[in-house]
């Protein structure tokens, strides 16, 4: 079979959505290649999966795409805690190279197209040799580049983010402006369309912005504070809208709640938590909670504690205080699971309607 065609997608910054992006190419695309390939050669935010540590990006293309590399080729360098410093003292670039130069061949074999997926914007990776304009370099790769919303930022970090790839030789086939505001569409299109022209630059796509993808699951907030579960994990698939903390009256708490919000009360709060517990038999489907955060480590009395575990949502249980529990909430990363389904179908069907396919596959 003839070399595989190659695309590498990367972004001018951190949450561009450029791993959503990747996931609904992916998908698409695999309806056009029936052998089709994916790797991102240097990851970052790991996990742990068949004894390997690996960027969770390739977890998520390898289950929902079914793809059939081994995940180490899919994800030959894990920059793990201490990797650049231990870069910095002893070097090792010529083995990174081979080690993505031999994964690439594998993962490439007998296949029609090759996805590669970047970690943040061009220049990520410098500090140890192996930036995306570097990668894409050394895998012979064009590039699609991913902004968000806006005219002039955007424009402004895309035009330095080229200038890195052209000066690795690196052709950049083209941009994806993503996460535009329903009511700034037209604009934001017509405007960065004329701005990038006049950078020699071409608009391959304009993704609208879809606040549904950015709702967490309760099993991503449990992650991120460290809880654990006290009953009722097999909610944990329940979407979080609105969070709301429990620390005023019960009465003024009713008029706060939303449907599908998280609430996170000190544990000896009985009286939010009984105002939390009447408020979903009474409202049923309208009312819909995605969950309940006690704090400090503290249970309500077994009697409350039995009415919770009648609910129809998780009951999480952290040993932090409520400030911290709520600061760790708000500060965690919202990445697509395999098993959010909604927002699987979603990330195809965006880059369906919104991203000129055509085009891009002429260019690569």
């Amino acid at each position: 079979m003839s070399c595989p065609k190659r695309l590498f997608v990367a972004a001018t910054r951190q949450n561009d959505g450029k791993s959503t992006i990747s996931l609904g190419l992916l998908q698409v695309l695999k309806k056009k290649y029936s052998k089709i390939g994916f790797m991102k050669p240097v990851g970052q935010h790991y996990v742990e999966r068949e004894g390997y540590k690996v960027d969770e990006d390739v977890v998520l293309m390898r289950d929902v795409c079914g793809i059939d590399s081994h995940l180490k080729d899919m994800n030959p360098i894990t920059v793990e805690k201490g990797f650049t410093e231990r870069y910095i003292e002893e070097g090792g670039l010529e083995e990174y190279i081979r080690l993505i130069k031999d994964s690439y061949r594998r993962v490439s074999r007998d296949k029609q197209l090759v996805l590669i997926e970047g970690t943040g914007h061009a220049g990520v990776g410098s500090v140890f040799d192996l930036s995306n304009a570097s990668v894409a370099r050394i895998l012979g790769s064009k590039v699609l580049l991913i902004s968000t919303g806006g005219i002039g930022r955007p424009i402004d970090e895309i035009t330095i983010n080229k200038a890195l790839f052209d000066q690795e030789g690196v052709e950049v086939v083209g941009v994806v402006i993503n996460k535009v505001l329903p009511e700034k569409y037209e604009k934001i299109k017509r405007l960065t369309q004329a701005g990038l022209e006049r950078k020699g630059m071409r608009l391959l796509g304009v993704v609208p912005f879809k606040k549904e993808l950015t709702y967490p699951t309760m099993e991503q907030i449990l992650e991120a504070t460290g809880a654990r579960v006290l009953c009722c994990e097999e909610f944990l698939q329940k979407r979080v809208e609105n969070i709301l903390v429990g620390a005023m009256e019960p009465y003024h708490a009713l008029a706060h709640f939303a449907p599908h919000s998280l609430i996170i009360v000190p544990g000896d709060r009985e009286d939010i938590i009984l105002a939390v517990i009447a408020g979903e038999r009474v409202m049923g489907e309208e009312y819909q909670i995605a969950g309940i955060i006690l704090t400090g480590g503290l249970l309500p009395h077994k009697g409350v504690l039995r009415l919770m575990k009648e609910g129809q949502f998780p009951i999480l249980l952290s040993e932090d205080d409520t400030y911290t529990t709520t600061k760790k909430v708000h500060e965690r990363r919202v990445k697509i699971r395999a098993t959010d389904e909604y927002k699987v179908k979603e990330a195809a069907d965006l880059v369906s309607e919104y991203l000129d396919l055509e085009e891009i596959i002429a260019r690569i």
